[in-house]
């Protein structure tokens, strides 16, 4: 491996880390907003950007409440959503057509998450989907106002040429 390809991995990995810890109050549970969730945004341009997110996801799992099932459920949950993207991204050039897939990606599996919630016990007695409507839409204006960040920012930097 490049050490350049190791070393934006690993900044995409804290970024993500510091993000989620910087709103660690509403990044787990039941009403999610985690910002650090704009950067699954950085698959779009570049599949490579994978191993970071991941790992990003995962670091931030370890500071949860629920840590054992975030780590399982959480980290899942991004990977298939990332492979989804991934594999969408082969039959699909523009890249706003790509996030578009990208975000219903990851709000539609945030049924994984809501189905954790369940599990855990920590829904009490919410229904599974109204849990998972509120974790999806925390998702979606997430990811909503992560692709016009990216887009913005991709611009200026070409993110598929960063890595």
């Amino acid at each position: 491996m490049k050490l350049r390809f190791i070393a934006v991995n690993a900044i995409v990995a804290a970024v993500y880390v510091v993000l989620t810890l910087i709103v660690q109050p509403i990044a787990f549970y039941a009403l999610q907003f985690r910002i650090s969730e704009m950067l699954n945004h950085l698959i779009v341009f570049n599949k490579k950007y994978f191993i970071g997110i991941v790992c990003g996801v995962f670091i931030a799992n370890l500071f949860s409440p629920m840590m054992a099932f975030d780590l399982v459920f959480g980290t899942c949950q991004s990977i298939l959503s990332l492979l989804i993207t991934i594999i969408c991204s082969k039959f699909v050039k523009s890249i706003k057509a790509r996030m578009a897939i990208n975000i219903g990606s990851f709000t539609f599996m945030m049924c994984i998450i809501a189905w954790e919630l369940s599990l855990a016990g920590v829904a009490g007695k919410v229904p599974f989907f109204i849990n998972w409507l509120t974790i999806a839409a925390g998702e979606f204006i997430v990811m909503l106002i992560g692709a016009f960040v990216f887009y913005a920012v991709n611009k200026r930097v070409h993110l598929s040429k960063m890595i």
